[in-house]
């Protein structure tokens, strides 16, 4: 667990770490002269029977919220002080409205310097205390009186945090990838470059590769752990971690940088986030606002952009989307806060929704429904809300790599309403549903168009009813459309069951007397012409159906009303491969000669054999293209 503390300035807060830890937080020289904490201090309390108990001691100075921010935004368990003698400040209530913004939900208040005051006096704070605790939601938190200069109450104040370190951090997703946001960066002898850090979420191990998020194709090899003053070889959140990485130069890396899995690296301009106002705030957020955007330990500026709304009332929730102007890294779920544009005042904050979000139709009811949707706790609901909101379905691991996660945080088969579609990708089943539908009325209409064609041509059936949906998926709807007997499927035409059997119907007799007489014609079968007379069929009607079985490559058309049947045309290639590899070329001459045909129709042969990509032409001469499978397994069939 991680405790932090907060509070106006010259409370007591490197004094109450000191003596709950024995480690002054203030390390820099001048920290130390002038007495105030200017960069958040660390320090830790071991424990007999768990893992120490990390503290981050926040600046509490009024210009030094920023840092403030940089340190809570890793805690687990908030101290928030009030000195006895003072009572509540500015800074105190500016703190606990961060600690609100951040949604920190444990705490407790500590009453600092009681041996300043009399009995009087220190109830009259705690009954303020409580009063401001209400104010933010924090009814709940217990205040505890303490001096830190003569020890009262310390102990009491070890005992309330050792509970609390039992409690499971809500950040302990075993699934989640590894995040740490940086506020050290520094260099040891013999380990090189060090970064150090709160672990919001995953496990680190020694050997394990990590990336710096703006750096994701550049490996880190983790050559160290050292969590709250000891050497250890695994590391997880609500810890305090320093990590020796090999690979990464000082001058690389530095603090507001983030570390983490490299397969969730990623970094944004634009974050769709759930927005609170702070109560404390003097008038409504509206769109265009400038503000100082903390996240972690990044910063930078962005400019709020309102969704669904003219402004958001203090105290009050909405949906926005934050343009950045410089890019940063956020995960769903991650908390931030806002201050003004002179970094004052705090505006508010809350949680990110959507990372790259669109500039465009952001404000549609379809996006802020979705936005909505995402405001669930649960990931699994989450996963659901988009699958629910992609018409077109999605892949897997777009999902988790928006989530931050490494893994499946829960049994996708079990999401209510998610169907696998194989290679990763999920759609709704009410989605699925309409696709189909649509599949089902394009075929249909096609029929009803066309009703002397086969059916549509797969690649066609996907542009008219489905052009937005990824191939794995549209193979996966057409396959479950075909296992369902709703359509068929003809050497790559899609047809409807029904349309299928007529055709076949009327194929069938022109087939059973057409086919015989195009294999006796070996090399120079009949013409539609004469293959209709010698059947004593209409020539359009075995011409049409010539032409159907050659869209599903059950003969082949060299020119116009020639068909070739297929074992003709697997001996024909078998001629001009062997011409090409004993010649290197091959010679519509040389071909005439092997086939005993005229020279007219071994050039439509050798012409079709180009189209088909079997040859191509080079001046007079056609050659085999290289490493071509068609027709690969003539030499065998013959």
């Amino acid at each position: 667990m991680i405790v932090g503390t907060a509070g106006h300035i010259d409370h007591g807060k490197t004094a109450l770490v000191r003596a709950l830890t024995g480690v002054d937080g203030d390390r820099l020289p001048e920290e130390r002269r002038r007495g105030i904490t200017i960069e958040p201090g660390f320090a830790f309390m071991p424990q007999d029977d768990g893992p120490a108990i990390g503290f981050v001691d926040v600046p509490g100075h009024e210009k030094l919220v920023h840092a403030m921010v940089a340190g809570a935004s890793g805690i687990d368990f908030a101290l928030l002080l009030v000195a006895a003698d003072d009572g509540v400040m500015p800074q105190t209530t500016e703190h606990l409205t961060i600690l609100s913004l951040l949604e920190i939900p444990r705490g407790a208040v500590v009453l600092t310097k009681a041996d300043r005051v009399d009995d009087v006096m220190l109830a009259q704070r705690e009954q303020q205390a409580r009063a401001l605790l209400a104010t933010a939601g924090r009814a709940d938190w217990p205040v505890l009186e303490v001096s830190a200069l003569r020890g009262d109450g310390i102990e009491p104040l070890r005992d309330l945090l050792r509970r609390e370190a039992q409690s499971p951090t809500v950040r302990g997703d075993p699934a989640a990838g590894f995040r740490m946001s940086l506020d050290r960066v520094f260099t040891v002898v013999g380990i090189g470059t060090v970064v150090a850090g709160c672990i919001a979420s995953g496990c680190v191990r020694v050997g394990d590769l990590l990336a710096l998020a703006h750096d994701p194709a550049r490996p880190l090899r983790v050559r160290s752990l050292q969590s709250h003053g000891a050497a250890v070889e695994e590391a997880g959140p609500g810890q305090r971690c320093a990590i020796g990485l090999a690979g990464l130069a000082r001058e690389n890396v530095d603090r507001g940088h983030v570390l983490c899995t490299p397969v969730i690296a990623q970094q944004s301009e634009r974050l769709d986030v759930r927005l609170r106002v702070a109560p404390t705030a003097a008038r409504a957020l509206r769109s265009g606002t400038l503000v100082h955007l903390h996240l972690g330990t990044q910063k930078g500026m962005a400019t709020v952009a309102v969704l669904g709304a003219a402004a958001i009332e203090p105290g009050a929730e909405g949906l926005a989307q934050l343009v950045l102007r410089t890019p940063l890294h956020a995960w769903q779920t991650d908390r931030f806060v806002l201050r003004d544009a002179a970094a004052a005042r705090t505006l508010g904050g809350g949680t990110v929704l959507a990372v790259d979000a669109p500039a465009r139709y952001r404000q549609t009811p379809e996006r802020l429904a979705w936005l909505h949707a995402q405001s669930a706790d649960s990931p699994s609901e989450r996963f659901a809300a988009t699958l629910a909101h992609a018409p077109f379905g999605m892949h897997g691991d777009a999902w988790l790599h928006v989530a931050g996660y490494a893994a499946w945080p829960f049994d996708v088969e079990h999401v209510p309403g998610a169907l696998a579609a194989g290679g990763g990708w999920f759609i709704d089943a009410a989605h699925l549903a309409q696709a189909q539908a649509e599949v089902l009325q394009v075929l249909h209409d096609f029929h009803a168009q066309s009703p002397q064609e086969v059916g549509l041509d797969a690649k066609r059936a996907r542009r008219l009813a489905a052009p937005r949906m990824a191939e794995p998926l549209w193979d996966n709807l057409v396959e479950r459309l075909r296992s369902d007997d709703r359509i068929g499927v003809r050497n790559g035409f899609l047809h409807l069951p029904a349309h299928g059997e007529r055709l076949r119907a009327a194929d069938r007799v022109v087939a059973e007397r057409a086919l015989p007489l195009l294999l006796d014609g070996g090399f120079d079968p009949p013409w539609v012409r004469d293959l209709a007379a010698a059947a004593r069929l209409p020539e359009t009607q075995v011409r049409e159906v010539l032409r159907r079985l050659a869209q599903t490559g059950e003969v082949f058309q060299v020119v116009k009303d020639l068909f070739y049947p297929v074992p003709t045309i697997h001996k024909l290639a078998t001629l001009a491969r062997e011409i090409g590899e004993r010649d290197g070329a091959i010679a519509a001459a040389a071909f005439r000669d092997a086939t005993e045909l005229g020279r007219k129709r071994a050039i439509q042969i050798l012409e079709f054999f180009d189209r088909v990509g079997l040859l191509r032409r080079v001046g007079d001469e056609h050659r085999l293209r290289p490493d071509t499978l068609l027709f690969a397994d003539v030499r065998e069939a013959s």
